[in-house]
């Protein structure tokens, strides 16, 4: 019995029968005859949840068979097993099959574009609903080709593992990428594919068998020049994804420039050597075509040198507006003004410099509500010395900067962050934050010998009112490895309820961590679909409201993070088991359509149409913690 599992998330065929079938029963009493959907006036605020912080249980004796028979128990509604040992995140990517590794094209020349990285996607392209994981790759200069590289699309295999279909679906081409952004642009219920690149950008179309076709030029989004991240969001609430491409500077091989950190050695320049370049805004037209509306929206900026954005209604009128780190020039908060123009607003609501008045190098960034106060707040990843930034939104379309205050600012000057966002990672309702970090210069160390070119991940705990704690080594060796980390990103990747990471190295191999444990605390997931509103749902808020009357609201969102774009699904932490034992949702869609549901229980993964309601539930599968089996090899 003590090799049931080769891998989590797999087992065996007689208790899979007995799962199965509870599994069932469960879904059928989830759905239930007495949930409704009622269209009622914006919820009225109520306390935020309280902090439920997981704590070890004791040992179990129970036999593997008895746990997962209990398992099929728990999907029924009964009692289920929760983890005995700490949270922790759990390296598995060579178990898991991901081999991808990044190529810079670095060969001494130190040319800028080598220390941006590349992002990473989480899409779900077949709708098997299992996350699959989209890398995006550079490759070698035209003056030292020694070898291809590729993209890679790793699909899901629902059994921990992970298979490389970039050749069968099509993404096999070779460019210098850097990011990518996943959206259903023509709302046919696949998810499509941006790259964004040094030179024209790709936009590939998902056929809905498995392949991918490059629609770029019939659509008109190729964007060229030195491309960052990218987010599809609706900006003017048609029902259509728009596309928002961030740019950094110009350059080429041409106009590299020379510098140095210790007056011997070329090293990487900092972007201040270079111009600038507009971001890019595209219309969705609704036939396949997009029209760039830049310079007509007010976004023709070409001082700007952008490498995040995230998506935020940070005044609550219902309308997208877009928040954009720039690098050494000062941020963007790019205010929606209902009429397809943006104004930018920075300055005045207070995220465009430090509480300092300086720029900063802003890379990557997310927006959410942390507190339960119905607004967003902002984090921001910073260069060495600046730490990562936050911001709260006071509900005025002011900021307060909460970077000290919150604890962000004292525990985080040594580190040099790239990718973050704000993610629960503990499931105990409050929104915590991830950083990925690593150095530029890989010779830093040489002129300052206290700093590091690679550097370990970064995890803060939200302890509640607003302040966070620096739990990075409690977590695992997984987090505490030094790489040269870029893009981040998180998903449910193995269905059991807790969100796992996805990390891309530069030049290096990525790296896939599982989360372990941490779905010990209850839980709820949700899944929108669109009708009026994009399929996608994105921009959809929903806020979860106990019977106890404490609130917990997410976003769909695509972008944030750097690069790169976590999963469209919602996850919902719930504290300790048992706490909240019933629940309300309401959803305001784009569209301006508001639902009510009733009655939801925890520990499921729901669905939930435009204007229907539920239109399918299962229970969470609460498989045991075990890393998966590795075969027998013979070694000297």
């Amino acid at each position: 019995m003590t090799q049931l599992f080769a891998a989590k998330g797999f087992i065996p065929l007689k208790a899979r029968c007995s799962f199965l079938a509870a599994c069932l029963i469960s879904t059928l009493l989830s759905v239930g005859c007495n949930r409704q959907t009622v269209t009622e006036a914006n919820p009225t605020p109520v306390p935020a949840l309280a902090s439920a912080a997981p704590s070890p249980l004791p040992e179990s004796s129970a036999s593997a068979a008895t746990t997962l028979a209990a398992n099929s128990a728990a999907a029924a509604g009964f009692a289920r097993p929760k983890p005995d040992t700490p949270i922790e995140f759990v390296d598995v990517t060579a178990e898991a099959g991901v081999h991808f590794r990044h190529n810079s094209g670095a060969f001494g020349k130190k040319y800028l574009p080598e220390t941006m990285g590349s992002g990473v996607c989480f899409i779900d392209y077949d709708n098997d609903g299992w996350q699959d994981i989209f890398f995006v790759n550079s490759m070698d200069w035209p003056e030292h080709k020694s070898g291809k590289s590729y993209p890679a699309l790793y699909h899901n295999n629902h059994d921990g593992t992970f298979t490389d279909v970039t050749q069968q679906a099509g993404l096999a081409i070779e460019i210098y990428g850097l990011g990518c952004a996943v959206g259903d642009y023509d709302n046919d219920g696949f998810s499509d594919l941006y790259l964004t690149t040094l030179g024209s950008n790709h936009l590939f179309h998902n056929l809905g068998n498995g392949k991918f076709a490059d629609v770029t030029a019939k659509a008109g989004v190729a964007s060229p020049g030195f491309s960052a991240s990218a987010i599809w969001f609706d900006y003017d609430n048609d029902g259509k994804l728009d596309l928002f491409v961030t740019h950094y500077i110009e350059w080429s091989v041409q106009t590299d420039q020379y510098c140095t950190l210790d007056s011997k050695n070329k090293s990487y320049c900092t972007p201040q050597t270079y111009k600038g370049e507009s971001s890019r805004l595209y219309h969705n037209k609704g036939n396949g075509v997009f029209e760039d509306v830049t310079k007509r929206a007010g976004l023709l900026d070409p001082t700007s040198k952008s490498l995040g954005v995230a998506l935020l209604d940070y005044d609550n009128d219902g309308w997208m507006d877009l928040f954009v780190t720039n690098d050494t020039e000062p941020n963007k908060l790019y205010r929606n003004n209902h009429d397809g123009t943006f104004s930018d607003v920075g300055v005045n609501a207070g995220v465009a410099f430090s509480d300092s008045g300086r720029v900063r190098a802003g890379m990557g960034t997310d927006a959410a509500d942390i507190d339960g106060s119905g607004f967003p707040s902002i984090v921001i990843g910073n260069f060495t010395n600046e730490s990562m930034s936050l911001y709260r939104d006071d509900a005025s379309g002011l900021f307060t900067d909460e970077s000290t205050r919150s604890g962000m600012a004292p525990m985080t000057p040594q580190w040099l962050t790239f990718g973050c966002f704000f993610m629960d990672y503990d499931l105990d309702g409050l929104l915590d934050i991830v950083a990925a970090n690593g150095h530029v210069s890989d010779d830093i160390a040489v002129v300052q010998p206290t700093l590091k070119y690679a550097q370990p991940a970064g995890v803060y705990r939200n302890v509640g009112n607003r302040k966070f704690e620096d739990v990075s080594g409690k977590l695992g060796r997984a987090i505490r490895r030094p790489v040269v980390a870029r893009g981040i990103a998180y998903a449910d990747v193995d269905n059991d309820g807790d969100l796992d990471l996805v990390i891309t190295v530069n030049n290096g191999p990525a790296r896939l961590l599982r989360n372990e444990n941490a779905n010990q605390n209850d839980l709820l997931r949700v899944k929108l679909i669109g009708t009026k509103s994009n399929r996608d749902a994105i921009g959809a808020k929903v806020t979860l409201i106990t019977n106890s009357g404490a609130k917990l609201t997410r976003m769909v969102k695509g972008g944030s993070s750097y690069l790169s774009q976590s999963e469209l699904p919602l996850t919902f932490g719930l504290g300790k088991p048992g706490a909240v034992q019933g629940m309300r949702l309401q959803i305001v869609w784009p569209s301006g359509r508001k639902d009510s549901l009733t009655d939801i229980k925890p520990n499921r993964f729901i669905t939930i149409q435009e204007g229907k309601g539920i239109v399918s539930a299962s229970p969470i599968h609460f498989v045991p913690e075990l890393s998966p089996v590795k075969p027998q090899t013979n070694t000297r």
